[in-house]
């Protein structure tokens, strides 16, 4: 088969690594779909995949909107050139790919806060099934299903996770313990009206956290100061940023994926943002519940909570325990999408690859729900 797969950011990139590979060892033909975003085109050649470049993007959401026709017209001139029989993503693109093309679409996500683009796009006939996790809290209709893990199983499963082994040198911190912060830029378009640490918190996070261990920041602003604080920039190459968060002695963040990765890796994690509260992702609260992640919508006890874990002499056990239970019975993502593509190979039918995929649940959504998505 040919398969068309969307790798628009960082994140996504690191969601099909693992599956391109499997696919094209098995055979399949996989066209990359690539958006200039951050660090994405940087892990694509580490990784040594082969893409196609449709877009770039700054860190102005207007100019975001104003490009989108532009993106997508070279997104049709490279499906002018590439028939696929199959596509897979997480948004408006993969979707207009596979409506354009007359491909059958698979979209991944666990984007609850713009739930209502995915009900939108799921009145496309090509977009075929919209896969999220178990945790996911809102229904998006009749061709939502879910797995029971997250969408960073797709790499960061027990089946899946590799190390290089190389982050201590790399970093040049040797044996000795370290902690992880990272501060996010808010410019995302799901981070609207959303709010982190202040930079006077940023600074006293800094300062406490260097009484106890050796402490690496990475700003995803570009902005941030150092000079006259304790701190390094974390830069490493950002392939290895899960290598260093399984070393790391604890993650604290403002941001979101870092947080769940740390957690799926055994390493503690604190997270600070507008976003916690009664309306949190289903992930973090998951998360939270199993006791790998800490959640908190005020500044205060992420100090003392972090140094709490720094200073308890059975914390690597503990968070080692809390892991493997946790991932005992989840989702190996990338082997459910490989699943998928050779299901529709054989049957060459989407719908009965993704029903009797046993990996699925298949959450029946009602009309009712799919109002009440728009609605919200």
């Amino acid at each position: 088969m040919r398969v068309g797969i969307f790798t628009n950011t960082p994140a996504h990139v690191h969601l099909y690594r693992n599956a391109i590979a499997d696919l094209e060892a098995d055979g399949h033909d996989v066209v990359v779909f690539a958006r200039d975003d951050g660090c994405a085109l940087d892990l694509l050649e580490y990784f040594g995949i082969d893409h196609y470049v449709y877009a770039n993007v700054d860190n102005a959401k207007r100019n975001l909107f104003f490009k989108l026709p532009k993106h997508l017209r070279n997104i049709h001139r490279i499906l002018r050139k590439e028939e696929l029989d199959l596509v897979f993503g997480m948004g408006v693109y993969s979707a207009f790919a596979g409506t354009v093309s007359r491909t059958p679409t698979v979209l991944v996500t666990d984007s609850e806060p713009i739930a209502i683009q995915y009900v939108a796009m799921s009145f496309s006939p090509f977009v075929q099934a919209l896969l999220t996790p178990e945790s996911f809290t809102r229904e998006l209709g009749k061709k939502h299903y879910t797995f029971d893990g997250f969408k960073e199983t797709a790499y960061l499963h027990p089946d899946v996770y590799t190390s290089t082994g190389t982050i201590r040198e790399e970093l040049g911190i040797g044996s000795d313990p370290f902690v992880l912060i990272r501060f996010n830029a808010f410019n995302g378009h799901h981070d609207v009206g959303r709010r982190g640490f202040t930079s006077e918190q940023k600074r006293e996070l800094i300062d406490r956290i260097s009484e106890h261990a050796t402490v690496f920041v990475s700003d995803e602003t570009g902005v941030l100061d150092l000079d006259g604080s304790a701190a390094r920039a974390y830069d490493a190459h950002p392939a290895l940023i899960h290598e260093a968060l399984a070393e790391a002695e604890l993650l604290i963040a403002d941001t979101q994926t870092m947080i769940t990765e740390a957690a799926l890796l055994g390493t503690p994690a604190i997270r600070s943002n507008s976003f916690v509260g009664d309306g949190d992702m289903g992930n973090f609260k998951e998360l939270e519940r199993a006791g790998l992640v800490y959640n908190f919508p005020e500044f205060d006890p992420v100090v003392t909570t972090a140094e709490e874990l720094l200073t308890r002499p059975d914390t690597d056990e503990v968070w080692e325990r809390k892991r493997s239970e946790f991932l005992s019975d989840k989702c190996n993502l990338t082997a459910l999408i490989v699943g998928i593509v050779d299901r529709v190979d054989v049957t060459g039918s989407i719908g009965e690859a993704v029903r009797k995929n046993p990996e699925l649940i298949r959450r029946r959504g009602s009309p009712f729900a799919v109002l009440s998505a728009i609605h919200d």
